[in-house]
Formats: structure tokens, C-alpha cells, sequence
């Protein structure tokens, strides 16, 4: 309207109009990265406010109270930093815009005074020119906090260039046959492992040869960081195998992730449970009759502690099994395994967080129900694969013993990194650890020799 009544206000408009154009620029390239710091900065917050909340009765217990302060305050400062200087270049940002539109409406007005023009004419030109302004001003605003916020966006669609699985199920040949695997026999044939998917980077295990026999026990020990969770990554496809291992003669880099993963059970070193009712934790797929639950909460000593709860198999379990206690929540995870009727079980350390009583209880099912099964054990401490049909020793990703633990102990050649482990224990520990491996190893011999 003031430009029909004065046409020279049209330059001042074209004028305003580019510099605003270039301010929004100017601040975007600013504003978008501080704002990806800011989101990437929160993040840490939440998950370590949540794992706090989880932990409260531990980190009470230890007196650690002030050092998760400290951490938590660090996490705070971080994002408080970050979120104040976004706000700084916010404000400064909407300064500028209204210090250029304050100049615009002076600039208007003034050349109604020089050209003389009616008291009217003035008054329409200043409101809409305020009017203008006001609405140029929040279609910036609104335009640069969309920009900023598209950066949420980008982290999502991040996940979109991730490389996806392989197949769930293979087809034709490939697929195995439902009572597939039957003996429990693996081998693992110049195995390599990165969690890249670079060829080019580091491997973490690094040419794996060994044959573990059906229904054998193993142990799997070696420092941290010598590959021994990797060696159970690789078993279930977790992450990106050279090689191959070779179940029952089926390699598994030709079947289906459900067809393999779906034949493996597994109990982790900290027990998982989901929110739902124990029912669905214990049979997510609905395969089994409630008789067969209850039998096999029966093997593990669980099924009186779940007579009591209020709903029995419908109960319902919090998020991470919250209202079990951890041996209870390592017991469900055993009993999971007892329905599946794997040939094939891997333990990662599955007593290590839980109560003498329980893990004598654990270890007493595990030898009674999966005695025909193959075991693998990643162990951290000794005494619990002393027993084992054989160890199999990692260091730096690469298998450097692999033997009965008594002939490792006993070996006066080769690199004895089992004997020198077992020896760090002392003398009173070597020689009870010892005897145990000695009387598995006559056990198993005099076995062999009433079955010739």
C-alpha cells in the first residue's frame, strides 16, 4: 500500500528484503551445527539420568553418589553450553532482524516528510509497513528454526544408509531342515571378524581354526579384549565373518539369520527381559503349551516363586525385568533355553552377577538338561570350565591353546597361557583347580574306555 502511495518506498522493501536473505544465510550456517551439538549433546543426559534411576540401589550401596553427580553434572555443563550458545544466536539473530526493520520504518516515514505528502497517506504507510515487518520477521524466525530442526531429521535418517541384515530366511537348499542341527558338531574354518563393514579395517578375530565335537563342553577364556565375545558375535552373525563355521555341515553364512539364530540359545552374562507378562518373556512366539512353561520353571526352582505372583504366567514383568531379581531374571533366561531344545548353548558368564545357591543351581540344570547338547562357556573366572571337555584359550583375536584343561595345565612345551593364567590365581587355588581338571580328565578317559 505505501509503495502505490509513494513508489520510492518499493527500494528500501527490495533493499530490506536482501539483506534478510543473506542475515538468514549468514545465521543458518551458524545456527544448524550448534543446534546438531546441542541435540548430540542431550542424548547423554537422558540415558545417564535412566541408567541412574535403573542402578539407584548400587550405586547407594557402593557410595558412588557423588561420582555419578560429577558425571552427570559434566553431561549437563556439556549440553548447557551448547543450548545456551544456540539460544545466544537465536536472540542475536531476531536483534538484528528487528534493529533492519526499526531502519526500514525510518526510512519509510522519512520520505513521506520530504515528499510532503497528507498526515493519511503517513499513517497508512507506517502500519503497513509494521505489519510487513512483523510478518517478514516471523516467516524468518519460523523458517531458520525449521532449518535447525531438520537436523533431528537428519540423525533419523541416518539409520537409513546403515547396511541392512541379510535374510531372515533362506530359500530352496539353503534353508536347513526344521530338526536341523541334530549332533551339535562346529567348526570354524579360518575365521576373521570386523565390526566394520570397510574390508580394509582391523580384524578383530583373526584366522580361527578348531572343531568343538558334538555334546562337548567348552570353555572359552582370555583376557580383556582377547575376542572371546566376538567369538559369539561371529556364531550368531552379530557382525561382519571372513571364513566360514560349519554346523553339522551346513555353513552358516548360507542360511537364514532366523533359520540359525532361531537354533542357537543363548544366556547372556546380564540376564534380558522385556515388559510384558512372563508368559511372553519365556515363549514370545506362542510354540509351547503352558504345561511345558511350567515344567520347565519347575527344572529351574522358579515355579513357586511364580505361583505366588498375582496372575502366575500373565504376571506382569517391568521394563528390564525390574521386579525379579537378578538371579531370578538369569533363571528365566534358563529356562527359555529348556523350551527351545537347542542342540547348540552358549553361556557368556551367565553366574558371574548372581548368589553362590544360584549359581550351583544353574550350573546342576545346565549338566542334568543340556548333557547331550554342545556348551560353549565364555568364562571369567577359572573354576567354572576346570570341568570343561576341552578350553580353548584367545589372545589378541587368534586361538592360541586348545586342549583338555588338565593337559593344558600339564604341558611343559608350547605358549601356556592357560597355566600361566591358572597360576596367577596362587599356589592353594592352582592346586585345587588343578585336582578339579584332573578328575574331569580321568572321568572323561575311564568313560571312553567302558564305552570300547
Amino acid at each position: 500500500s505505501s509503495a502505490i502511495v509513494n513508489p520510492y518506498n518499493l527500494i528500501p522493501t527490495v533493499v530490506i528484503g536482501i539483506i534478510f536473505y543473506f542475515m538468514r544465510e549468514y545465521y543458518l550456517q551458524t545456527s544448524r551445527n550448534v543446534k546438531r551439538v546441542e541435540a548430540t549433546t542431550r542424548s547423554p543426559i537422558y540415558s545417564h539420568l535412566s541408567a541412574s534411576l535403573s542402578g539407584l540401589s548400587t550405586i547407594r550401596a557402593f557410595g558412588a553418589e557423588k561420582v555419578l553427580v560429577r558425571e552427570f553434572d559434566g553431561h549437563q555443563d556439556l549440553h548447557s553450553s551448547s543450548f545456551y550458545l544456540f539460544i545466544s544466536t537465536s536472540r542475536a539473530f531476531g536483534f538484528y532482524l528487528d534493529v533492519f526493520c526499526v531502519i526500514y520504518i525510518a526510512i519509510v516515514t522519512l520520505t513521506f516528510f520530504i515528499n510532503g505528502d497528507s498526515g493519511g497517506n503517513v499513517g497508512l504507510a507506517i502500519t503497513q509497513a509494521l505489519g510487513m515487518t512483523g510478518m517478514v520477521q516471523w516467516g524468518m524466525r519460523q523458517s531458520a528454526e525449521l532449518e535447525n530442526t531438520m537436523t533431528s531429521v537428519e540423525r533419523v535418517v541416518e539409520y537409513d544408509t546403515v547396511d541392512p541384515e541379510p535374510a531372515l530366511e533362506a530359500e530352496g537348499k539353503k534353508k536347513p531342515p526344521k530338526e536341523w542341527p541334530q549332533e551339535g558338531h562346529v567348526k570354524f574354518d579360518k575365521l576373521s571378524l570386523r565390526y566394520n563393514p570397510d574390508p580394509d579395517t582391523d580384524r578383530v578375530l583373526k584366522g580361527l581354526e578348531f572343531d568343538i565335537q558334538s555334546r562337548e563342553k567348552v570353555g572359552i577364556v582370555g583376557r580383556t579384549g582377547a575376542g572371546k565375545s566376538s567369538l559369539i558375535n561371529a556364531l550368531f552373525r552379530l557382525s561382519y565373518n571372513e571364513g566360514s563355521i560349519v554346523i553339522d555341515s551346513r555353513d552358516i553364512h548360507e542360511m537364514g539369520l532366523h533359520d540359525l539364530r532361531g537354533k542357537l540359545s543363548i544366556i547372556p552374562q546380564e540376564p534380558v527381559l522385556f515388559s510384558g507378562s512372563l508368559r511372553y518373556n519365556l515363549d514370545p512366539f506362542d510354540e509351547y503349551p503352558d504345561e511345558k512353561l511350567w515344567r520347565a520353571l519347575k527344572e529351574v526352582k522358579l515355579e513357586e516363586a511364580v505361583n505366588e505372583l498375582p496372575s502366575g504366567l500373565s504376571s506382569k514383568i517391568n521394563e528390564g525385568g525390574s521386579n525379579f531379581s537378578v538371579g531370578q531374571r538369569q533363571l528365566v533366561c534358563l529356562a527359555r533355553a529348556i523350551l527351545r531344545e537347542n542342540k547348540i548353548l552358549v553361556m557368556d558368564e551367565a553366574t558371574a552377577n548372581v548368589d553362590p545357591q544360584t549359581d550351583k543351581l544353574i550350573q546342576q540344570t545346565i549338566r542334568e538338561k543340556f548333557d547331550e547338547c554342545t556348551v560353549l562357556t565364555i568364562a571369567h573366572r577359572l573354576n567354572t570350565v576346570m570341568d570343561s571337555d576341552k578350553v580353548l584359550v584367545m589372545d589378541a583375536g587368534r586361538c592360541v591353546e586348545f586342549g583338555t584343561p588338565y593337559e593344558l595345565l600339564t604341558a611343559e612345551d608350547g605358549p601356556r597361557i592357560f597355566y600361566g593364567m591358572v597360576k596367577q590365581t596362587g599356589k592353594s587355588t592352582f592346586d585345587h583347580l588343578l585336582k578339579i581338571a584332573k578328575e574331569a580328565y580321568d572321568k572323561k578317559h575311564r568313560h571312553i574306555t567302558s564305552d570300547v
